[in-house]
């Protein structure tokens, strides 16, 4: 094959009218120090992905972009007005970032004015006379921004429902064609590149960086951006964001579940597609090098390769390794926490301080994962809520247990706060092991709507729990038969009303429907006012609550069953994006961390950039030395250097667990090519080539995300495809026999 270039993509090729300048070439690949195995020369497949394997030896990769004029990485330079009307004039050209986002959004408004939703605009006639004709405008084989421009658009209308109450369908409707239009950009992608080199188009699409500010006026771009949070230096790449990341924050999981989103997803999640990810913050940046987006080439990488920290799959199960250290030392810290008292030793003993060090370098590493990309994204996770509510748990616990040693040694405060914690790490275990279970992802939903609710149904109790408190201080009326009597109500029976810790009991117990004497005891506060606030509360909170925090939930969770195979794919690319990790203080594992940035951090102020990348690079490979050799003799040895066609038997992975299958040979039927000479007999016999039946599976993927009868898809695939269609007379689309006009030389 040729050479694989990278280039970035987030500056398109613009050429004003009139340059005789020559293009300016494409970018070489940054990976010439061998740290990350990226294709730059001729690229010899070892991969057992099926999908790369079945291609010609004479594919070519062809370069990314056209070779126009471009504006050059980092520039930023506005285009003029007649820039602009050059470029409007001509269809062909490529629209910078800035210019392609404004005229989506144009095109998008003069497009919807009703509300609809996602599904009347995958119906034939919305699809013919709006999608299509939308699809057809929009779609160029060399702009690589049109879906990240579509994405971003869909953002916007999403924010635009939320501030404009008289156009919420309508901006909804907007959104949802951006994404639809969207995943029709992307599926031509697909479609115009299957094989090894699209996969490589495809991932630029998704998981390159653009500039939304690209090529837009100088005046604009200065007072905007002046308006936001400072940047760090990353050498032109500053303020991008990639199609793959606003997916996610507008929630596009339609876009997500596609085959060509799904494609990429899973490549990066190997670590077959590689790249240096884009963040908010990094708490230890190390941007000296910029990797773009390549394919990995794991012969040409180096033995500990410390990039290969940030593959996903591999990430997943670093922090879950980590996780069990931590939960380990809880359980440990937690039986061995009456220790010290009865040997008379220190009152911090040896696993409770390792906890300590182990779980703030934890804490660290959550923090740094919470501010890479916002709380926005990181909120998509599903164990987040549970991270969040352990490292509040343990920051009380920090405090009171400091207080304790500094103050009063011998008092037990703190450790009764950690005991709280083990529901939290346990459940955040269950999350870690199986996060792609429909039940754990419908629970994350429930959770995050409960406590919405619940935040509501707390600031009422307030309200209640107030307006008891102070009827009780106000104090019954006394009965006029003492007034004339001349009795005065002693002190004591003041002093023994409840206060405000017991009030609030009362309220819990009605809430729970367990008790009902707060409802008797408020007649002591006032005669009137003390039982209908009580007799109040529990219609509210008991019934009305109740029932709106049932039917919320189970409307979540009917939502979330209906669409499982859509939320599973989402989250899965949650994990993904998530998992590739700008930051350097991520290859540091806890402990090492802490130590990382307090040692690190103030030498990257004192050497140069150079120098620092060194010093990181070369302390990481120390800290991770066997964590780096593991993984490259599993990727060299178990996943990169299977063979191209699989045994009968199944692969190594699963072949020693065939035996405890009583369907073992059905699978392992499958799991196999069948011979070539039973491929030709076979087409001989029904006359249905290999390529007819990849067709066949695509245009099966189409029809399910399409949403169309079977007949209808297919007739309409085939108009696009532009094949010519026969039918044998036994009525209907069943009975369609498809030919295909092979060139010479071309086995029919």
């Amino acid at each position: 094959m040729m050479a694989v270039l990278n280039s970035d993509p987030s500056h398109p090729s613009t050429q004003p009218p009139g340059d005789p300048s020559p293009p300016a070439p494409l970018a070489s690949n940054p990976f010439h120090d061998n740290d990350g195995g990226a294709s730059e020369a001729s690229y010899t497949s070892d991969n057992s992905d099926i999908e790369l394997q079945h291609q010609s030896a004479t594919d070519n990769v062809a370069p990314l972009f056209g070779r126009r004029g471009r504006i050059a990485p980092g520039s930023q330079v506005g285009l003029d007005a007649a820039e602009l009307i050059y470029l409007a004039g001509d269809t062909s050209q490529v629209l910078p970032v800035y210019v392609t986002i404004h005229r989506i959004r144009r095109l998008v408004i003069a497009a919807i004015d009703d509300p609809y939703t996602l599904d009347q605009l995958q119906t034939p006639r919305m699809d013919n006379l709006m999608v299509r004709p939308l699809v057809e405008k929009l779609y160029n084989p060399d702009n690589l921004s049109v879906v990240y421009c579509l994405l971003a658009n869909r953002v916007q209308f999403q924010r635009s429902a939320t501030d404009e109450s008289l156009y919420v369908a309508v901006n909804n409707s907007r959104a949802a064609l951006c994404e639809l239009l969207a995943t029709r950009v992307l599926r031509r992608f697909h479609q115009d590149h299957p094989d090894r080199p699209g996969l490589l188009l495809l991932a630029n699409i998704l998981v390159s960086g653009f500039d939304p500010f690209d090529a837009a006026p100088d005046p604009l771009r200065r007072y905007r951006r002046s308006l936001q949070w400072p940047y760090q230096d990353r050498g032109g790449h500053e303020r991008k964001l990639t199609a793959l990341e606003l997916a996610i924050l507008s929630e596009s999981k339609f876009l997500i579940g596609s085959v060509a989103c799904q494609r990429i997803v899973n490549a990066v999640y190997r670590g077959q597609v590689v790249y240096t990810p884009l963040s908010f913050v990094d708490i230890l940046p190390d941007h000296y090098k910029y990797h773009p987006v390549s394919l990995y080439e794991p012969r040409r990488a180096s033995i500990l390769n410390h990039r290969r920290l940030i593959v996903p799959r591999l990430r997943n199960l670093l922090e879950l390794v980590h996780f069990a250290i931590l939960l380990g030392l809880y359980v440990l810290t937690m039986t061995h926490r009456n220790d010290f008292y009865s040997s008379g030793g220190s009152p911090f003993g040896g696993w409770e301080a390792a906890f300590v060090i182990y779980t703030t370098g934890w804490v660290l590493e959550q923090f740094a994962a919470l501010v890479e990309h916002g709380w926005e994204v990181h909120a998509q996770n599903l164990w987040s809520f549970l991270d969040l509510t352990f490292t509040f748990i343990f920051g009380v616990y920090g405090i009171v247990r400091f207080a304790e040693l500094w103050f009063y040694p011998e008092a037990d405060y703190a450790i009764p706060i950690l005991c709280v914690a083990a529901p939290v790490l346990l459940t955040r275990i269950a999350f870690n092991l199986m996060p792609d279970n429909i039940v754990f992802i419908a629970l994350h939903a429930m959770m995050r709507d409960f406590t919405r609710l619940t935040f509501i149904a707390i600031w009422c109790f307030t309200g209640f729990l107030l307006g008891l408190l102070w009827l009780m201080r106000t104090g019954a009326p006394p009965d006029p038969s003492d007034v004339a009597a001349g009795v005065v109500t002693p002190q004591s029976s003041i002093d023994d009303r409840p206060g405000w810790a017991t009030i609030g009991k009362w309220l819990l117990w009605i809430w729970f429907g367990l008790d009902g004497t707060g409802i008797e005891r408020t007649a002591d506060f006032h005669t009137i006012l003390g039982p209908a606030l009580a007799v109040t509360f529990a219609f509210l909170g008991n019934t009305l609550f109740l029932t709106i925090l049932v039917a919320m939930l189970t409307n979540t969770f009917s939502k979330i069953i209906s669409n499982a195979q859509a939320e599973i794919y989402f989250r899965r690319a949650v994990l993904t994006f998530q998992g590739v990790k700008s930051d350097s203080i991520f290859a540091y594992p806890p402990p090492f961390n802490l130590l990382a940035l307090a040692v690190m951090l103030p030498l990257k102020m004192v050497v140069g950039p150079a120098m620092f990348h060194h010093i990181n690079v070369a302390a990481i490979k120390v800290i991770n030395f066997p964590v780096l050799l593991m993984i490259a003799l599993y990727e060299r040895r178990r996943v990169w250097a299977k063979s191209a066609t699989p045994s009968a038997g199944g692969d190594d992975d699963s072949k020693w667990f065939f035996g405890l299958n009583p369907y073992a040979d059905i699978h392992a039927l499958f799991r196999a090519e069948p011979p070539q000479e039973v491929l030709d007999m076979l087409e001989k016999m029904d006359g249905i080539v290999d390529e007819e039946l990849e067709d066949m599976e695509m245009m099966g993927l189409r029809r399910g995300s399409r949403g169309m009868g079977d007949g209808l898809g297919r007739v309409s695939t085939e108009l696009e495809l532009g094949r010519p269609m026969e039918f044998d007379g036994t009525g209907g689309f069943g009975g369609m026999h498809r030919r295909r006009k092979h060139s010479a030389g071309s086995a029919v």
